[in-house]
């Protein structure tokens, strides 16, 4: 176990540095985007499912990618961009009565609350068309293709949405570890891992090398997840505690038991430490390092 930390780590302090960054690139984005000629209503939705807060982990992961394959954070804030409107759209429609039926995100309404149902689904509809608009208004051909390519396996079928079915058909029946796995690693792994890709790539690095470290820890986030949804309270999560049982959604601690699921995620942290002693980062390698822990921190 690792000890409790009196200050900042490696990565909460560049997640800390970077977050107004982020919120920054995320309020011009929505004010010089097509949002600006939406309907006030849907306008109004999707702000509020953007910028309402929220960790920023998978668009600090972009700017740390970019950074540690030798390139400038500023090359990779359109793609840190379009992965957390991605990522925010993905939790409008998560937060559906249909899907998972939470009144609460981030400690605010959800976005099905004040906008209504109708509401919310086209909200997420246009978040994800925003993402790729931010991508596309980049002047290099080549990286938006490749980006484009990225980030659209990472959230269509084979991956986040392809999750997102698997979490349904596994709902309120008994489930094995591999089949979350799978679950997890389509549903939250997959666009997790994109976002550290989208980094290296806007470095103008390949980002192949970068995949074994980027599945781990997609698949150590869930895994804190599932664990916090177990031992976390509406507070700290800021948002319902308990969903995951109540529902009998599948997860690491349905199929293994509290404890099991505890030592699975340690397991994920160590993978992930092992793969990234194969990378050669230009810088951040404390912070790339510290990652995994950051992670198992969260459910201790």
């Amino acid at each position: 176990m690792v000890a409790t930390r009196t200050a900042p780590s490696p990565f909460r302090a560049w997640l800390d540095r970077v977050r107004p960054t982020i919120d920054r690139a995320l309020e011009e984005a929505a004010a010089s985007s097509s949002l600006g000629a939406a309907p006030d209503e849907l306008a109004a939705a999707v702000r509020h499912a953007l910028l309402s807060g929220g960790k920023r982990v998978r668009p600090a992961l972009a700017l740390l990618a970019c950074e540690a394959a030798g390139g400038p954070a500023e090359a990779a804030l359109p793609a840190a961009v379009a992965c957390e409107m991605v990522h925010s759209y993905s939790l409008v429609h998560d937060d559906l009565p249909c899907m998972d039926d939470d009144v609460l995100r981030r400690g605010r309404p959800t976005v099905h609350v004040l906008f209504g149902e109708g509401g919310a689904v086209l909200a997420g509809d246009a978040l994800q068309a925003l993402a790729f608009e931010v991508l596309a208004d980049q002047e290099d051909a080549a990286l938006v293709r490749d980006q484009v390519r990225i980030l659209a396996a990472a959230a269509g079928p084979a991956g986040m949405v392809g999750g997102q079915q698997l979490d349904l058909a596994a709902e309120g029946r008994p489930v094995g570890p591999e089949e979350v796995r799978a679950i997890h690693a389509a549903k939250t792994g997959a666009l997790l891992a994109a976002a550290l890709r989208l980094g290296v790539r806007a470095a103008g690095r390949d980002p192949s090398a970068w995949e074994p470290y980027a599945q781990s820890l997609g698949l150590l986030f869930q895994a804190t997840d599932d664990l916090l949804d177990a031992t976390g309270t509406t507070a700290e999560l800021g948002k319902t505690a308990g969903k995951d049982a109540a529902r009998a959604k599948p997860t690491l601690v349905s199929a293994l038991g509290l404890e099991q699921a505890a030592a699975a995620a340690r397991e994920l942290g160590r993978r992930a430490r092992a793969a990234l002693s194969r990378l050669d980062p230009v810088r951040h390698r404390e912070i790339l390092a510290d990652l995994p822990d950051f992670l198992l921190e969260r459910c201790r």
